[in-house]
């Protein structure tokens, strides 16, 4: 295991740790971005499987998240506003007149402190930002760490932890766009995706939650087992359509699963395996990737990545039965997800 770190300009640093397998993962404190996560395909070529911006400049004010730590609540809030305990909290209308990803100045936007550790079997970093009352519109002081683990098992292990002396919402996830073909060769179209899920949320015409989550039985949203993306797509299903033509749309996992979603790619061989301690999770597939910024090792595709956004629901806030983000003073916020990669 090995742990480097580099200062770069605009007080940027960059944090590249990686294992005896030749895996490695690149993060920035600027937003806790993942740069880099480099695998092997089945050939032992060692390659990035994540969308990444040629210069790391373009990583501020980022309009597609590339890579960041989401927060203070990722996913749209309704009307950017919320009540809790009565009281009524406005927040920053940066979608529409919704809020988006935390608003204008959320967690991507930040410069996290970092603690970069190594192992015998492991190396990461932990990446911690405290954010005051009120900032962005939501209640309570907030001591947020999100940490970064690589183990020899190929596996990155993101654990995300918060304490509020406010009861508030939170639910934090990570941005990165996978892409197995290596070095975005491909868009993600033969990639094949298998979600254990077996309900997804509606969403209106702002992709915003209806309150009503379907059953994905009988439709594209059925992934209970592996199906390629290209036909889905394309699918003349209303809420395909209505995300732009793909998905962005919040999934219930199922519990008690060691699998929650894998993710295929069979020209290179390689398979990313998803396992998390939260409800649910964001499918998107880049439907709306902005342009306008040099790309590593790539041009501007639509569908160039897809996003696995584990995360409780921002739709708590306004309808029942949906997974809370709220959080109650006093009490700690701790979820995981693990992405293990393999080859076939």
């Amino acid at each position: 295991m090995n742990i480097k770190e580099d200062h770069l300009s605009n007080d940027f640093k960059t944090f590249t740790f990686s294992n005896s397998h030749g895996m490695s993962v690149q993060a920035l404190n600027q937003g806790g971005i993942i740069t880099e996560i480099n695998v092997p395909d089945q050939t032992g070529t060692i390659e990035n499987v994540v969308l990444s911006y040629q210069d790391y400049e373009d990583y501020i004010e980022d309009p597609n998240y590339f890579g960041a730590i989401i927060g203070r609540v990722a996913g749209r809030i309704e009307a950017a506003s919320f009540q809790i305990n009565g009281e009524e909290f406005q927040l920053d209308q940066n979608d529409g007149v919704n809020s988006l990803h935390g608003g204008n100045r959320g967690f991507h936007t930040k410069k996290w402190d970092a603690s970069p550790f190594q192992t015998e079997d492991s190396a990461g970093v932990v990446f911690t930002y405290r954010s005051p009352h009120l900032e962005g519109g939501y209640p309570g002081n907030i001591t947020a760490a999100v940490t970064y683990t690589l183990n020899n098992n190929n596996q990155l292990i993101i654990d995300y932890s918060a304490v509020s002396d406010h009861d508030t919402p939170i639910t934090l996830t990570n941005h990165s766009y996978f892409n197995l073909s290596g070095n975005m060769q491909r868009t993600i179209g033969n990639h094949e995706v298998q979600i254990n899920s077996d309900g997804f949320v509606e969403l209106d015409e702002n992709l915003i939650p209806t309150g009503k989550i379907l059953d994905v039985g009988n439709t594209v949203f059925d992934l209970r087992k592996s199906a390629p993306l290209e036909p889905l797509l394309h699918s003349s299903d209303k809420q395909i359509q209505l995300a732009n033509g793909g998905f962005d749309h919040y999934f219930l996992l199922n519990p008690n699963s060691n699998k929650h979603a894998v993710v295929k790619d069979e020209e290179s061989g390689r398979i990313l395996e998803l396992q998390t301690n939260q409800q649910g999770l964001v499918f998107y597939t880049g439907n709306n990737l902005t342009d306008g910024r040099k790309l590593a090792h790539s041009q501007w595709k639509k569908h160039l990545g897809l996003c696995l956004e584990t995360q409780a629901s921002p739709a708590s806030l306004h309808h029942d039965g949906f997974p809370s983000v709220c959080l109650k003073a006093g009490e700690t916020y701790e979820r995981q997800t693990i992405f293990t990669f393999k080859t076939m």
